[in-house]
């Protein structure tokens, strides 16, 4: 953005900070503008009338949330939920449009945004709906994670912060079979964990798995 730009944004901008587990909005619920993510993580959910639950994406920082429901003046299509202590920027949606329409320089930042959350969703009906067995999905899932993740000498490393429960939810499973599954993988050393860290040594050998 121009300076101009920034300095604008500044005088429409909230700032605050969320503990973990704490809701930013809700699916189904009016837009009331944009949040920045700056610091932290949300995840970001659908769920049925039946109460089944499926996670979109985690979002990192620098992602814009809610943008597509504050652009179409709909109702957010996610609840997003923060991970763990998360700081954001919040946009009210009547400034936030008033702003772009102002600032048509920022359109190519917007652009980029929505043409990743896009490719995200792409990936995740992929993953869902054209893999046929849970433990493809998995491995699709950790390669997904695998490739934003840190190479080591050891494989890449990354930061699984969820439960095999969540996990599950990403891939449309069960928990107890999410536990299963990476039971089988590290017995094979196609992973291995410490709380939280993850490594994968050979990516092409879980790449095999998830296109059997």
């Amino acid at each position: 953005m121009t300076t101009e730009a920034e300095n604008d944004f500044e005088a429409i901008r909230f700032s605050a900070s969320y503990p973990t587990g704490a809701t930013l909005f809700q699916e189904g619920e009016q837009t009331r503008g944009v949040f920045i993510l700056c610091s932290g993580k949300v995840k970001l959910t659908m769920s049925s009338s039946g109460g089944k639950t499926l996670i979109l994406r985690l979002s990192k920082p620098g992602e814009m949330l809610g943008l597509i429901a504050a652009i179409s003046d709909g109702k957010y299509e996610a609840t997003a939920e923060t991970l763990e202590p998360s700081r954001t920027v919040f946009v009210r949606q009547d400034d936030f449009i008033r702003f772009i329409a102002r600032r048509p320089e920022v359109y190519q930042s917007l652009l980029r945004q929505s043409s990743k959350q896009y490719a995200a969703a792409c990936e995740q009906i992929r993953t869902i709906a054209l893999t046929s067995s849970s433990r493809e999905r998995l491995a699709r899932l950790l390669l997904h994670w695998s490739a934003e993740g840190r190479q080591t000498p050891e494989g890449y490393k990354m930061c699984v912060p969820l439960t095999h429960e969540q996990i599950a939810e990403c891939v449309g499973s069960s928990r107890e079979t999410v536990t299963r599954t990476l039971s089988e993988f590290k017995n094979k050393h196609l992973v291995t964990l410490k709380g939280t860290t993850m490594l994968i040594p050979d990516r092409e050998a879980l790449a095999a798995i998830s296109e059997e």
